[in-house]
């Protein structure tokens, strides 16, 4: 997939930079959250977030579930920001394809 892949994905859900705090920047300029941010904004949305390293595959699992509830998604990336970014691009997704019904 990739990072860029990713905070690609991240944009096409309506995301923007406007508050910097807390982000890292690709070679081109665009700034992403950094992991620490998305947490907080899996947190500001209700859920619990983690990200942790699978050795076994050399990857990064980063999975949400409700507070106190069942897992509500996870994703895989080659990186703990990658995964991150991606999980909160689904996160927004399902938000926004909920909101509509």
């Amino acid at each position: 997939m990739g990072l860029e892949f990713a905070v690609e994905e991240l944009y096409a859900t309506g995301w923007s930079a406007l508050d910097t705090a807390g982000c890292a920047h690709l070679g081109d300029g665009r700034s992403f959250p950094a992991p620490h941010r998305v947490g907080s904004e899996f947190e500001a949305a209700g859920f619990e977030f983690s990200v942790r390293h699978i050795q076994l595959f050399d990857c990064y699992r980063a999975e949400w579930s409700e507070r106190g509830g069942s897992s509500s998604g996870a994703v895989v990336g080659q990186s703990e920001s990658e995964a991150a970014v991606y999980a909160l691009a689904q996160l927004r997704r399902n938000m926004m394809a909920t909101s509509y019904v």
